[in-house]
């Protein structure tokens, strides 16, 4: 299963089902076909709850956003 992390400290948010990472790559911006980071904020998480993720993928993200709502998060496979 592919794992989240906050890029910032290298913390585990979390391990999240393929499902969730292929929502992740098709809401999300990627700069090239390698890219595994994300920029996210408030709005984007506002925006994957519209789009149907799922609440581990949701509380994953939930856990890198930091006070002023905006991370660096970063995926690999496991």
């Amino acid at each position: 299963m592919p794992k989240l992390y906050d890029k910032a400290d290298d913390r585990l948010l979390g391990q999240i089902s393929q499902q969730d990472l292929d929502l992740l790559i098709a809401q999300l911006e990627e700069e090239s076909s390698r890219d595994r980071d994300y920029y996210v904020d408030n709005d984007t998480f506002l925006m994957l709850v519209e789009a149907g993720a799922s609440s581990v993928l949701l509380d994953a993200i939930k856990m890198a956003l930091d006070l002023s709502g905006q991370a660096d998060i970063r995926w690999e496979a496991d």
